[in-house]
């Protein structure tokens, strides 16, 4: 009873974000090779009357639940035991620093604490005594700092970070970030204390599959330490204002990108060019950028595009034509630019693979709504 479990971690990227401008939240498969189903659950359902019979196991760690702070070490204990008390303890938000203090040394590999209240440096010693077993941690919203990254740096394997909302660190904490070369997924979201400097941490970040800086407008510049990349799948980078054409230079040779949202941004036209070389890229999220149709030069290129998102770019009709040749497109957002008209959906009735196409608070009439048919 016991051991090690291994598991593969899988990325992708969130077709539905080409809607929202936002991209999908990691997501872990579970490691118990006992419990199928999570007891938290399963305990709701017995409460709900729902009839769901919970396995010992399951009683057990309900048990240990109420009785947390009777137990000051879970571990002796094998280690996905240990997880799913811990998980159950999070999920009943019934964690506290004390009794998180009984998983010291237990070898977890998940630790989900995103937007768990409370969290904060003095965690993070446990945190970092799962050693090398660690794989994932995610502490979005917490008031983790710079100082409390430290310990971080013995954990070896980690995989994945989540430090989206921590207003708190700055490029100095995410020096501890640099040495660890297994990672394949970190996220930054809305942090206005990084800049470019401390994007340095990430050039010896080779296995990086994923990366998310959404809302973290001091970055111009930084792109360029990512440049290195070539296993980046999935890169956010929207509502960042600072980035420019010149980002969007290091990007061309990230020839494995999936996923590449820039929303909101300062990209134009020219920028667009720089990512001509990006053959598997399938998602291009340019919501609220400065380009015109002329960028479809250059995404007419992109023989893998699947998801488009085009809106809010204050688009004309002019140079409409080009959109015959985005032959691969499933989804195509061209919703809020109130100067498109029915002359663009001429050159849609030959796109047979597309599937979704948003045109909402555009000058379409009865006339142009002819071209979709069939």
């Amino acid at each position: 009873m016991g051991g090690a479990c291994s598991r593969k971690r899988n990325q992708q990227v969130d077709e539905d974000s080409v809607h929202r401008g936002v991209s999908g939240r990691y997501c872990k498969s579970g490691s118990s090779k006992w419990l199928g189903t999570s007891f938290s659950r399963a305990a709701a359902d017995i409460k709900q009357g729902k009839g769901k019979c919970p396995s010992l196991m399951e009683l057990c760690v309900y048990k240990i639940r109420e009785d947390i702070n009777r137990h000051s070490t879970f571990s002796m204990l094998p280690r996905d035991i240990s997880q799913q008390i811990f998980n159950e303890l999070v999920y009943s938000q019934t964690l506290t620093e004390a009794s998180f203090e009984a998983f010291r040394d237990c070898a977890l590999q998940d630790l989900e604490l995103g937007e768990y209240p409370g969290i904060n440096d003095s965690w993070m010693d446990v945190i970092s005594s799962q050693g090398s077993s660690l794989l994932s941690v995610n502490l979005s919203g917490s008031d983790v700092t710079d100082s409390g990254l430290i310990h971080l740096e013995d954990c070896k394997n980690l995989q994945a970070l989540n430090f989206d909302y921590c207003d708190q660190i700055s490029d100095h904490g995410m020096e501890r970030l640099s040495g660890l070369s297994n990672l394949t997924s970190l996220s930054f979201r809305r942090n206005n204390t990084i800049t470019a400097q401390g994007m340095s941490a990430f050039s010896g970040l080779f296995n990086l599959v994923k990366l998310d800086l959404e809302r973290c407008p001091g970055i111009h510049g930084g792109l360029d330490h990512i440049k290195g990349l070539t296993k980046l799948e999935s890169l956010n980078v929207n509502c960042c204002n600072c980035i420019t054409d010149g980002d969007m230079k290091p990007l061309s040779g990230l020839i494995n990108l999936k996923g590449l949202q820039i929303s909101s941004s300062k990209v134009t036209d020219y920028g667009v060019t720089f990512l001509k070389a990006l053959n598997k890229l399938t998602l291009l999220n340019m919501e609220g950028c400065h380009v015109t149709l002329a960028c479809l030069d250059s995404l007419s290129a992109l023989s893998a595009l699947l998801y488009l998102n085009l809106s809010r770019c204050k688009l004309t009709d002019d140079g409409c034509e080009k959109f015959s040749e985005l032959r691969t497109l499933k989804v195509l957002n061209l919703g809020f630019n109130e100067e498109i008209s029915d002359a663009v959906l001429v050159h849609l009735k030959g796109l047979k693979n597309l599937e979704t196409l948003n045109l909402d608070s555009c000058r379409i009439g009865d006339e142009g709504l002819v071209n979709l048919a069939g």
